[in-house]
């Protein structure tokens, strides 16, 4: 089945491993420019196919004459360029096979590069593959440290590594930075491999070569040493935390080539099929380009008890770690392929709100600065900066939709004190919000906001969800009954009249996206009238520009994940399409070159902020519907 993506990519997924190990093209030809980091760094790399003696360039910019770029495909796992010229056809498949099913496999840091070469012409060439990469892979920005390179030979296959001499492991904190400690690895089978300095840059680079008939296959990797501070403790990633090496692992990643593509090729297959179902074929292809990215932006490790940790990086925001509201748009995803992940991503906060460091009665926003996990950074712990509601709603939500998704509430059992402090928050104060914090205020804080009182009734019902799939009956009972009452109050206060909903209680004529009302159709609870979703998803039509929906009323600009949200809403495939035409669209000519922002203007398309951001797994939420993952 040939379902080649006709989306426009705003940049394009190289390698995709975590927040730091992380290379992408930012135009639509491969060789018009190096590759990048996800935060728009250089991550140069340069690709070169030896034709009869003559250099030509299909990645990067750096040496010979440019092939001419023929097609680019991506998929959930693969980007697959071809190429032509000099008599043949190239293609270069970069494969990352991030599997949600095998962790082992997702998380092992190395991702393929396949290069094939058929004559054109009739003719028979010689061939050789030239990989050139720089220092850039392995620190903060050039230059920054004297760096290291060293050849090794693993039973057969040729690598060359190379990384800072000083190893400042888990010294930095931020957002806009790069990793400067750990080795960047590139392999192939029996190739020469080497280092060198570039006397036109000044940079250091490594260099493979490699002859072949008609494709090689070459792999690149990184071992970071330690990936997380948590809580005073060096982490290891899972694929290393028994002890593996880098080696090994680069050696088990060539034997597993063919079977993973294959594993891959399933996968995309059976996610096009289902995604076409559900939504549409724009759908499934913002599905595609979503997937990698999603994954990317987090990193799993295994903390000192042997349990999972998931933890997202808030790209381009702030570098917060753990953020409870990037997880939480984040998690339809994650629902639908291993609902563990979900549990790794509130780990930390939990272990942070158990803290003698936490003085709230309510729920943390993070847990660090990536990759420094040791508790909250935003707003220095203010009582102001805070964001109460959101944060226990979001929690709760995330509790009971892993616990249904997975059919095992063994997880939220143990944390059910804490839970029930943040449902009775939540009751005492998500009725009308007051002048506080949430994930939307982008325009300025809001006072009485209708959507963050949706969200502290669908916090509440998840606590009725998770006391019923413990067996504390009495408590589900008195829950939802709870959940029902605020629901009724919030019909009453939030209407227009006309049967749309408003931004803030006090603010008659507004409007805004009612996303959070989403878990009442997933979960199946009942709370509100379908009257509501039809009226909402009928009267935001007024609203649209170019470009999709915009948040609210006080902004032109929207939010990728909460439009989907609010298109889940929708009755039928064909209102639900009509929601992801235009946010297709946005990105087909998004003028921003980045990894999918989330913050777009939906009159020019152009990025408000972010980008690379976790969040976008939650454009999988009419999958998740879909799929029923989530209903009793």
């Amino acid at each position: 089945m040939d379902n080649k993506m006709m989306l426009r990519a705003p940049a394009v997924p190289l390698i995709t491993v975590d927040p730091y190990f992380s290379v992408w093209s930012n135009t639509d030809r491969l060789n018009d420019s190096n590759p990048v980091h996800w935060t728009g760094k250089p991550n140069t790399i340069c690709g070169v196919v030896e034709i009869d003696g003559k250099d030509y360039r299909f990645m990067g910019t750096g040496g010979g004459e440019p092939l001419t770029q023929t097609s680019l495909d991506i998929t959930t796992m693969t980007t697959t360029y071809t190429f032509e010229g000099a008599g043949i056809k190239l293609t270069a498949r970069f494969f990352t096979p991030l599997f949600m099913d095998d962790l082992k496999i997702m998380t092992r840091p190395v991702s393929y590069l396949e290069v094939k070469a058929e004559p054109v012409d009739g003719s028979t060439h010689s061939l050789k593959l030239k990989l050139y990469a720089s220092e850039e892979l392995c620190l903060d920005k050039r230059d920054q440290y004297e760096v290291v390179t060293e050849t090794l030979d693993i039973d057969g296959v040729s690598a060359v590594r190379i990384g800072s001499k000083d190893q400042p492991v888990l010294e930095k904190k931020g957002d806009d930075i790069r990793i400067d400690w750990g080795y960047f690895y590139m392999a192939a089978w029996c190739a020469d491999v080497r280092g060198y300095k570039c006397t036109d840059t000044n940079m250091n680079f490594v260099m493979l070569e490699k002859p072949f008939e008609n494709k090689v296959l070459a792999v690149f990797a990184y071992d970071d040493v330690y990936s997380i501070n948590y809580f005073g403790d060096k982490l290891k990633s899972v694929w290393n935390h028994d002890g593996k090496t880098i080696e090994t692992a680069i050696r088990e990643a060539f034997g597993d080539y063919d079977e993973l593509l294959k594993k891959a090729v399933e996968f995309d297959a059976k996610l096009w099929c289902d995604a076409v179902r559900a939504g549409g074929e724009k759908y499934a292809e913002l599905l595609q380009l979503a997937y990698r990215q999603v994954i990317a932006a987090h990193k799993a490790v295994v903390d000192k008890d042997g349990e999972l940790l998931f933890i997202s990086k808030e790209c381009f925001s702030n570098g917060c770690a753990a953020t409870v509201d990037v997880s939480y748009p984040s998690i339809p995803m994650f629902l639908i392929y291993n609902p563990e992940l979900v549990l790794g991503m509130m780990r930390p906060i939990f272990k942070y709100a158990a803290s003698d460091d936490w003085k709230f009665d309510f729920a943390p926003h993070d847990a660090g600065q990536y990759p420094i996990v040791t508790g909250q950074v935003y707003g220095s712990n203010a009582e102001s900066y805070q964001m109460p509601v959101e944060e226990c709603g979001n929690m709760l939500i995330m509790t009971a939709a892993a616990a249904r998704a997975s059919r095992d509430y063994s997880f939220a059992k143990a944390h059910l004190e804490t839970l029930e402090g943040w449902t009775k928050y939540l009751i005492e104060y998500g009725v009308d919000p007051a002048n506080q914090l949430c994930t939307d205020d982008f325009a300025g804080h809001l006072a009485h906001n209708c959507n963050l009182s949706l969200k502290a009734i669908s916090g509440i019902a998840g606590m009725s969800i998770i006391c019923d799939g413990i067996g504390e009956t009495d408590k589900a009972v008195e829950y939802m009954k709870k959940a029902r009452e605020i629901a009724i109050k919030w019909l009453l206060r939030a209407s227009n009249g006309d049967g749309s909903y408003r931004l803030a209680f006090d603010r008659k004529g507004t409007y805004s996206m009612k996303y959070n009302i989403v878990w009442d159709k997933l979960f199946g609870t009942g709370l509100m009238p379908h009257e509501v979703f039809d009226g909402e998803t009928w009267a935001n039509r007024r609203h649209f520009n170019a470009y999709g929906m915009p948040l609210d009323n006080r902004k032109t600009y929207t939010k990728s994940d909460w439009l989907v949200w609010t298109a889940t809403l929708c009755d039928t495939k064909s209102d639900f399409e009509s929601y992801i035409a235009p946010l297709w669209d946005a990105y087909n000519v998004m003028p921003t070159r980045v990894p999918m922002t989330d913050w777009y203007d939906t009159v020019t398309s152009a990025k408000v902020g972010f980008q690379h951001r976790t969040v976008q797994g939650g454009l999988y939420i009419k999958l998740l519907e879909y799929y029923g993952t989530v209903r009793a």
